[in-house]
């Protein structure tokens, strides 16, 4: 049920995005999903990847600072009211929601959002019993 995000610190100068892109192209590793959050001097990338765990070893080898947190995903209707649905079901199970990020899949009309919860297992028990499409890894290496 939970997926492996990578997070990776990257200061804020001209060409360090470029550089983890090629490191993960290098090692045949695809990118599905990503954000990023920045501040003056860094940001923090955070990526859905179809190998999480060679992609935290390369980047660490290149010097990056990356750390493995285990996020969730949902698929959702992609349509006017699809997310608040999910986000009124978080709401009204108390959960709180410290981050999350959307994307668009090829395949049908769904939407996908990566969610990093309060309480990610208590989650995943509160969407399996509203119905919610809760994505495995497989799920999110194939889309």
């Amino acid at each position: 049920m939970f997926i492996k995000q990578l997070s990776v610190f990257v200061e804020n100068k001209p060409g360090r995005l470029s550089e983890i892109s090629t490191i993960l192209e290098q090692h045949k590793i695809d990118i599905r999903a990503l954000s990023i959050a920045d501040t003056t001097d860094f940001g923090i990338l955070r990526l859905i990847v179809n190998n999480p765990d060679q992609a935290e070893k390369s980047l660490k080898e290149a010097g990056f600072a990356v750390s493995l947190t285990q996020v969730i995903a949902i698929g959702i209707d992609d349509k006017p009211g699809g997310l608040a649905k999910a986000l009124n079901l978080l709401y009204n199970a108390n959960i709180g929601v410290e981050y999350m990020y959307a994307f668009v899949s090829r395949k049908g009309e769904k939407a996908y959002v990566i969610l990093r919860l309060e309480d990610n297992e208590k989650a995943v028990e509160m969407f399996k019993q509203n119905g919610v499409e809760l994505l495995e890894c497989t799920d999110i290496y194939s889309l």
